[in-house]
């Protein structure tokens, strides 16, 4: 996986004052080869030895995933630890995206936003920042049809609850939606500058949507010190994307 997969990817490590964060909507593990293999979307994670990862599209115990708990069996695999925000029962289990957290999660709070044309949670935890105070990490998974009614009624209602927060958070996921959107420019206004993927992320084999997204705040506790789409073309349809951040003193 290594060498291929992180061609043209700066990896920095060993500074306590980064974060390492990918985001991945994995389709619960179905690749474009339509193979269901869980150990290969880790392997794509581990190769990028994140400190915190947003995953979309996850499966607790459907049949189609053969009853797997994804996000605790992807936590086992990489030694993190897990929360996973159901949207919906699916299948004899649950469906909905999960936060991956190699630092102490402190607390876990799915939020409940308007339904579209499927159920939605932005799924917001709390961890322990590498200065030792929190910091949140919020998942989302909007809506995806060329109308933007659902979709920006989600967004929304995910950026109140991050605007509740008193400390900083970055809000990262499959979004939907491209630059120039009134979606991401909800989360790029004055009071919530960001930064967003200026590459393609889907589909996987030949990406021509930038949908996928990273917004931090506030931006004076944060530096984007690295950020790219990792060159994984099979294992989703989705690639995911890294960016390391540097927590700057208040």
């Amino acid at each position: 996986v290594g060498a291929a997969l992180l061609h043209g990817c700066a990896l920095p490590s060993g500074d306590p004052g980064l974060v390492r964060v990918v985001s991945y909507n994995i389709r619960h593990g179905e690749g474009m080869d339509r193979t269901l293999d869980l150990g290969r979307t880790a392997a794509v994670l581990r190769a990028l030895a994140p400190d915190v990862v947003a995953l979309q599209e996850v499966d607790e115990g459907t049949r189609r995933s053969g009853g797997v708990d994804q996000a605790a069996e992807l936590g086992r695999q990489l030694g993190m630890e897990h929360a996973f925000g159901s949207f919906m029962d699916f299948q004899g289990g649950r469906y909905g995206c999960a936060i991956l957290s190699r630092r102490p999660i402190r607390r876990v709070q799915p939020v409940r936003l308007p339904d579209g044309h499927e159920p939605r949670v932005a799924l917001s935890v709390e961890v322990e920042g590498p200065d030792g105070a929190p910091l949140t990490f919020c998942c989302v998974h909007f809506d995806w049809v060329a109308d933007d009614t659902f979709r920006f009624a989600q967004a929304q209602t995910a950026a109140a609850h991050l605007d509740s927060l008193e400390h900083p958070y970055v809000v990262l996921g499959d979004f939907n939606d491209r630059p120039g959107s009134r979606t991401l420019a909800l989360y790029a206004r004055d009071t919530r500058p960001a930064w967003t993927v200026p590459t393609p992320t889907f589909p996987a084999d030949a990406p021509t949507a930038p949908i996928d997204h990273l917004f931090a705040f506030p931006p004076a506790r944060w530096h984007v010190e690295h950020a790219a789409v990792v060159d994984e073309r099979v294992a989703s349809d989705h690639r995911p994307f890294l960016v390391v951040l540097r927590l700057l003193a208040p």
